[in-house]
């Protein structure tokens, strides 16, 4: 069984994102371990990219601020492999099919391998070019997360029938951010995913508090959040680990109930 598979069998899973190198990693590989200490079941990791198009402001500034720092994917490797030292949680990279490419397909899924990285998200990726990446990803044991959004329609059951790990489904039209309200009918996506998949799957995209995440969650197999932790990094800096722990708590108890 996939371990991302693993991450949904103790009820609804919770799922932070994480910027990588905001502000450096030292700081990341606390959020993350803080992450899991208060509940995290899976965690997101962003590798930053200088034109993240599904990234609202919050993350693009966080992308913007770890390249500054001198973030690269060689880095955010070796920040895995000390994770993977700690904690045995499922770890999916959330970044673009340029970052991928540039680093070489191979290289960077059989390193995903390596160091321990479940999965990855392309959310540029378009469901019809994806088996470029698929073949490498199938050799190195590397699930590749497919998404499906309110405009894909009639393409989600065919999204769903060859999805691995989990299936992402995003809860609203336009790019990351936290939102007051999602009006999307999400009920209706995920009784199509039913209908076709067994793998779980878990809504992200403008949750950034208890209620939403529980709402979601009821929904489906799991809640994603981004932006709302990124912003209490940016704003809390080096500072923002213990922060980040108990919002994770908050969000795990409010979707455990």
């Amino acid at each position: 069984m996939s371990k991302i598979k693993k991450a949904f069998e103790n009820g609804k899973a919770f799922i932070p994102f994480i910027t990588c190198g905001d502000p450096d990693t030292e700081t990341t590989r606390a959020c993350v371990l803080e992450a899991v200490k208060a509940g995290a079941d899976l965690i997101e990791l962003g590798i930053p990219f200088s034109d993240p198009t599904a990234e609202g402001p919050v993350i693009q500034e966080a992308n913007v601020r770890a390249l500054s720092g001198g973030i690269t994917t060689d880095k955010v490797f070796a920040l895995v492999r000390e994770l993977r030292k700690e904690t045995d949680v499922p770890l999916v990279f959330m970044t673009y099919a340029n970052v991928v490419f540039s680093y070489g397909a191979e290289r960077f899924l059989s390193t995903c391998s390596e160091c321990g990285v479940d999965g990855v998200i392309l959310p540029d990726l378009p469901y019809e070019e994806k088996e470029e990446f698929l073949e490498p990803c199938h050799k190195y044991g590397v699930d590749l997360i497919s998404l499906v959004a309110p405009t894909s329609a009639d393409r989600i059951a065919m999204i769903a029938k060859e999805a691995e790990g989990f299936l992402y489904i995003v809860s609203s039209l336009g790019v990351t951010g936290t939102r007051s309200e999602i009006t999307t009918d999400l009920g209706a996506i995920v009784e199509v995913v039913r209908k076709n998949t067994d793998i779980p799957c878990a809504i992200g995209f403008g949750i950034s508090t208890p209620e939403q995440a529980a709402k979601m969650a009821a929904l489906s197999d799991g809640a994603i959040v981004g932006s709302a932790i990124v912003k209490i990094v940016a704003q809390y800096g080096k500072e923002a680990p213990a922060r980040v722990g108990a919002f994770v708590k908050s969000m795990k108890d409010a979707i455990r109930t």
